[in-house]
């Protein structure tokens, strides 16, 4: 279970403890921060309410950590994640477990985060060997007016102090994303979890601090936003920041000094579907896409632009589907759970009023009991509607039927997200030109948007993020390009 066994020295009375300097610490406050489950409606966890004077003593120890542990050979660094990985894969269950009672996430979803996320950190660790084991030598001769007398060296070295903000929906997958390359990178990390989602990433932090990592390279501080949020990333010891989740990054890129960012915003993503399209495949899709996770995923179908000539056949096709979603408790592994939070909840309700005042058809009946909404499919919705633009992060889809495909990559463009998008067409010509002409950072084509697999580069345009993620793209955007040039008295030629 969740704070016992090997996870006891996490947890304190009814609070559980933060992590510095490889140490389970309470905080100097006194004070604690409640995290509800959403299904209850009741307080499950507490955890510690750390002070600004904790975060920069943290900020200080990662700093020193950084130094030594840049120095530490990459296999090294390797075998410590893969480490980690085996014992977060040998403790899933009470990891799991606090998924379920966080975030509702149903339970055999909880445990395949649990396992996607230990192997992520040691696919990270093989991949890390790989990029990192590389430079390039470069000759000056190449540039015209040059003779051979300069030789370059460059290499990947680490940026220094990686603050990681993951959301509540991955807050184990989506903070391993940001931990596992930092580490193989040389960095050191500090972790701010979402309040739903903490004492998950608290549990798999220890699973990090069993592995025997240094101290003070990973820490995890826990707290309101309020008052440790711009604290942290305004923070002068911070070199990088990767955060996922709503339009919070925004704030954040405007306050940040010149250090890089990683971020993913959410998305409006668009399922766009052909007259020619396979209608069985497409309302599959639909269902898995659209309301997987009661739809609270940045790459959930967000809206389905369909070709009227066909829409008839596919929403009557997607309703059957939607009768067949079991909803209740995640502990019973139901399709549909409750949402996260009561002003959840209370957003995407006010997304379905709109809805039904402007004319929306609505497929099934609207119901919702505490944080729990019954799976909505909304026909015949229009553009002046707000779910026809506005993320629901719900079990709420909206159907809008085009004439044309120009007429549905316009709709995709004119929203201000570009995470992903898909289409669904037997013309792989039609696929590609549609593809080329969706603002989005991905489409999949024939497929739900996805995010993984998560060695696939992923990332968003306009207000859907910065940069991009991956195990492969996250490595290098944690690392910078270092040179050494050596000058030589004389031309330098090999003869062969």
């Amino acid at each position: 279970m969740a704070g016992t066994g090997v996870f006891a020295d996490v947890l304190e009375g009814d609070v559980y403890k933060y992590y510095a300097d490889g140490e389970w610490k309470k905080s100097s406050s006194g004070k604690s921060v409640a995290i509800i489950n959403p299904t209850t409606r009741k307080t499950q966890y507490k955890v510690q309410a750390c002070t600004q004077e904790e975060v920069n003593k943290v900020m200080e120890s990662a700093k020193t950590a950084q130094k030594s542990w840049a120095k530490t050979p990459l296999w090294k660094r390797a075998e410590l994640l893969h480490k980690a990985a085996a014992i977060l894969k040998e403790h899933k269950a009470p990891i799991a477990e606090c998924l379920v009672k966080e975030i509702a996430k149903p339970a055999k979803d909880a445990i395949t985060e649990v396992v996607r996320s230990g192997d992520l950190v040691s696919y990270t660790a093989e991949e890390g060997v790989r990029i990192l084991g590389e430079g390039k030598f470069l000759v000056s001769d190449s540039f015209p007016g040059n003779d051979r007398t300069k030789y370059c060296l460059t290499s990947k070295v680490p940026l220094g102090v990686i603050l990681a903000i993951p959301p509540f929906n991955y807050p184990v997958n989506l903070a391993v994303s940001k931990i596992a390359p930092a580490l193989i990178a040389g960095n050191s990390l500090v972790l701010k979890p979402p309040t739903q989602g903490a004492v998950s990433a608290l549990h798999m932090v220890h699973c990090f601090h069993l592995a025997g990592f240094p101290k003070g390279l990973i820490s995890c501080v826990t707290g309101k936003g309020s008052e440790i949020g711009d604290f942290l990333t305004m923070h002068p010891g911070v070199n990088c920041i990767s955060f996922t989740g709503g339009d919070t990054g925004i704030a954040i890129s405007k306050k940040a000094g010149m250090i890089p960012l990683q971020m993913e915003l959410g998305g409006k993503d668009a399922c766009i579907v052909l007259e020619d399209a396979d209608l069985d495949l497409v309302a599959a899709n639909i269902i898995k896409g659209g309301f997987s996770y009661s739809g609270q995923r940045c790459t959930a179908v967000k809206v389905v632009l369909v070709m009227e000539s066909v829409a008839d056949a596919l929403v009557k096709k997607v309703k059957e589907k939607v009768a067949k979603l079991t909803v209740g408790a995640p502990e019973d592994d139901c399709d549909i759970t409750p949402v996260v939070s009561e002003s959840s909840a209370n957003f995407i309700e006010g997304l379905v009023k709109d809805a039904k005042e402007k004319g929306a058809t609505f497929c099934q009946e609207y119901k919702r009991d505490g944080n729990l909404i019954w799976p909505l499919l909304l026909d015949n919705v229009r553009p002046d509607m707000r779910i026809a633009w506005e993320e629901p992060f719900g079990p709420v889809l909206p159907v809008i039927r085009i004439n044309s495909v120009e007429e549905g990559i316009h709709h995709c463009n004119a929203s201000n997200f570009g995470l992903q998008g898909c289409v669904f067409t037997k013309d792989v010509n039609k696929a590609m030109l549609i593809s080329d002409a969706m603002e989005t950072g991905t489409v999949q084509i024939n497929s739900a948007p996805a995010r993984g697999p998560d060695h696939f580069p992923f990332q968003g345009l306009k207000d859907s993020g910065i940069g991009s993620q991956g195990v492969t793209n996250s490595i290098n955007m944690m690392t910078k390009i270092k040179s050494t040039v050596i000058n030589l008295p004389t031309p330098s030629y090999t003869m062969g």
